[in-house]
């Protein structure tokens, strides 16, 4: 059966998982959100966020973006390939509806899927 948890192992944790995400991603993205990814070798996706104060003024917008981001991954993460996976907004993020920010991430989420079934 198909769990739909977002636990601590579906996390990137420490700095040097970061950097790896970081040095070599394939780049996805929309107007506001942008996806970084890298083949991992675990069993299991891993998701994380990277929401700038400079592009987000308010720590209430960057937790509600946080929030739809993880939904919105702990929903699909069954359908992704296994990926390290960072997300990161760009300005005026704080100003769409949540609505348009799961559209966004669901039009990602196939980019990603798509591009790893070849």
């Amino acid at each position: 059966m198909v769990t739909y948890e977002f636990n601590r192992e579906s996390r990137l944790l420490t700095p040097g998982q970061f950097q790896s995400v970081f040095s070599k991603p394939l780049r996805f993205g929309s107007s506001h959100i942008t996806i970084l990814v890298t083949p991992n070798s675990d069993n299991n996706n891993r998701l994380g966020l990277a929401i700038a104060k400079k592009r987000v003024k308010l720590a209430v917008q960057r937790n509600r973006i946080k929030r739809q981001i993880r939904e919105s991954f702990r929903l699909n993460q069954h359908n992704l390939p296994h990926i390290d996976i960072v997300v990161m907004v760009k300005s005026g993020t704080d100003k769409l509806e949540n609505k348009e920010i799961n559209q966004q991430l669901e039009k990602i989420w196939r980019k990603v899927i798509q591009r790893h079934k070849k």
